[in-house]
């Protein structure tokens, strides 16, 4: 069964707002929904309880925070095994550094975004951080020149039951 298949209109809308504004007002939110307040609080639990919604976030911007700097790093392991996963991925997840971490199919094993200050932060990343990960064999580097989109919204079907 699809998402949408479970979730009406209404609820596709709201999902739909609430990523572009977590913080919206429920009262506006309503309004924009076409419910009365109590129901579409209610709708929000709902969809929050059944894991639609993970959590809310504030979205920070990375040049003000001094790290302006992204690139993404292809990871070779040397070998692939589940406890080589096991202990690339437990690194990674320690390393702040590290936005996203992808195991892909193809050429290599990893994808993984980070977020640094300027180069040398990036050089002292990879030779003392990402290097130093038992089982990394090989990293290649695409350096972000230009941001042309980058969204934290999924896509939500604008259709429903």
């Amino acid at each position: 069964m699809r998402a949408s298949d479970s979730l009406d209109r209404i609820d596709l809308n709201i999902l739909h707002i609430l990523q572009q504004d977590g913080r919206i007002a429920n009262v506006e939110l309503a309004r924009r929904v076409n419910l009365s307040p109590t129901p579409c609080l209610e709708r929000v639990r709902r969809l929050e309880r059944d894991g639609y919604i993970r959590q809310y976030v504030a979205l920070l911007d990375p040049e003000k925070l001094e790290r302006g700097l992204a690139a993404f790093i292809e990871v070779r392991l040397d070998r692939t095994t589940p406890d080589v996963f096991q202990i690339f991925a437990d690194a990674v997840g320690r390393m702040d550094e590290i936005q996203e971490a992808h195991m892909v199919a193809g050429g290599f094993d990893y994808l993984i975004k980070v977020r640094v200050a300027d180069m040398a932060a990036y050089r002292a990343f990879l030779g003392d951080k990402l290097s130093s990960i038992q089982g990394v064999a090989q990293t290649h580097t695409y350096m972000v020149m230009e941001e042309v989109k980058n969204t934290h919204m999924v896509p939500v079907p604008r259709t429903g039951g």
